[in-house]
């Protein structure tokens, strides 16, 4: 029942080659015949950084798992999906779930020699956390998307069957209600004070297994993960497996600090690496699918990107901090706020941006309608902006916003100005693009490629070759190219020889 939906573009790189992020939520209700091993574990001591002869001990985590278990309960769901007549199998959970990560449609391997379709029986697996006496239960999104009955056990056994009260795909929180009353509940903490290195722990019900208890560190805070989400995901090694999706995340004082999620995998299970979602966005989430049954989020409308080192040398940035800006969506916040591609975004309401992944993080816990106070680098100084952010309707793709053949040495490009036809195709409306006819030495080494349209050299408009000429001989180690390439936009850094 689970699954993750990947938007990719053509002009980035590849994130996390050959690995595969996925939900770490359902398993499949089927045999399990996994050997099981007994380990045994010296104890964990680790000299302190105050004292040479200071020891530091992991939290007491029986104390915290027998205190909180009882409030962490066991998912399962159970519905109906379409498959192949004629004939035709039932496509094994684990593969279906694989193809939907790579946005692979099961039907196409399960077409019947009639080419029809039937439904069978679907189940799987989830946890939750009780968060108020009286039953309501926050979870993961994809636990429960497209279930037809939600089953609720708890630690001493009994079972509720579970209403869903809603869910928000886009940071993945659902929340349950079971008609029961005076049940144990967790207490909720708060992950701002998480540091790398912190102690973790894991409660859930990994492959059916319930609950099952991990322990682990924080490896990194406010991770942006390549599915377009604004989700500052808590990354941690505390080992997480398909059925803990949805489980909670305590600190080392037994309060949940995040919800566990994700984890990136090359074999479907643990490798070392877990996403789990802040509790107060969670927490943000769950107070508006219960006071009003939906989610409103708040959108500035804009594509943003990292910024390296040779993007920081183009537009003179002291450092390679802040959320460059590759896109802005007409009529967007952004836009009426007076955004422009090649601005970077180095706070947001005295927030300071170092990574590009905190503006989306930052705007997850606003509401459309409040103000976003930004300082941006544009033509090498910093200025101010406000934008009133709007919420989340409809497609929110951009529209790329975007004319002698000539060759630069320094880029090696072969550029001519569009014909009027190839602008109407291309949909580019602003005053500048220079279509790539041939790329070779240096651009092409960063990654352009012929039918690329130049839109923009260090933010500037590229009106014409005489003027990319201009910005490169006062350029330094490096120039951002903003390239417009099917319908998508993304600044590429090239170095100068």
């Amino acid at each position: 029942m689970s699954s993750l939906k990947f938007k990719t573009s053509r002009l980035a790189l590849a994130l996390l080659a050959a690995g595969v992020l996925g939900g770490a939520g359902v398993t499949a209700v089927r045999g399990l015949s996994t050997p099981a091993f007994a380990l045994t574990a010296p104890a964990v001591t680790a000299p302190a950084a105050t004292g040479a002869n200071a020891l530091v001990t992991a939290p007491n985590f029986a104390a915290i798992a027998a205190r909180e278990g009882p409030a962490v309960v066991n998912i399962s769901v159970s519905g109906v999906e379409k498959v192949s007549d004629g004939g035709g199998a039932a496509m094994d959970p684990g593969m279906r779930d694989f193809l939907k990560r790579f946005g692979i449609p099961p039907e196409a391997f399960q077409q019947g020699p009639n080419g029809g379709s039937q439904t069978v029986p679907v189940r799987g697996l989830g946890s939750g956390f009780i968060i108020s006496p009286d039953g309501l239960i926050m979870t993961n999104a994809h636990v429960v998307k497209n279930a037809k009955t939600v089953t609720v056990k708890l630690t001493d056994r009994r079972e509720y069957k579970a209403k869903v009260l809603g869910m928000d795909t886009r940071t993945d929180i659902a929340v349950l209600k079971i008609d029961a009353h005076n049940l144990p509940t967790v207490v909720i903490g708060n992950s701002k004070a998480l540091q790398p290195g912190d102690w973790v722990l894991a409660i859930g019900s990994p492959f059916g297994f319930e609950n099952t208890v991990t322990a682990g560190i924080v490896s990194a805070l406010g991770r942006s993960l390549p599915d377009d989400s604004s989700v500052p995901f808590i990354q941690t090694d505390v080992a997480v497996n398909p059925g803990n999706s949805g489980g909670p995340l305590f600190n080392a004082q037994g309060q949940v600090v995040g919800i566990n999620s994700q984890i990136y995998s090359r074999s479907g299970g643990f490798m070392g690496v877990s996403f789990s979602i802040p509790i107060e966005l969670a927490t943000h989430i769950e107070e508006q699918i219960v006071a009003h049954g939906k989610v409103e989020h708040a959108r500035l409308g804009v594509t943003i990107q990292q910024v390296n080192q040779a993007l920081a040398d183009s537009f003179k940035l002291p450092n390679p901090e802040g959320a460059l800006v590759a896109q802005v969506t007409p009529g967007s916040a952004a836009a009426k706020a007076g955004l422009k591609p090649g601005d970077v975004i180095l706070k947001a309401n005295g927030q300071t941006i170092v990574d590009s992944g905190d503006l989306p993080a930052s705007i997850a816990l606003a509401k459309p309608g409040e103000k976003l106070q930004m300082q941006v680098w544009r033509n090498g100084k910093a200025e101010d902006l406000t934008a009133t952010l709007q919420a989340i309707s409809g497609s929110d793709e951009a529209v790329a916003q975007a004319g002698s053949s000539d060759s630069s040495n320094k880029l090696g490009l072969a550029l001519r100005p569009l014909q009027p036809q190839e602008r109407r195709e291309a949909h580019v409306t602003g005053p500048g693009g220079l279509l790539v006819e041939d790329a070779e030495g240096a651009a092409a080494a960063a990654g352009v490629q012929s039918g690329d349209v130049v839109l923009a050299i260090n933010g500037q408009p590229a009106t014409s070759v005489e003027q990319m000429r201009a910005v490169l001989a006062k350029s330094g180690k490096s120039v951002a190219l903003l390239i417009e390439r099917d319908g998508q936009q993304l600044f590429v850094p090239v170095p100068l020889a």
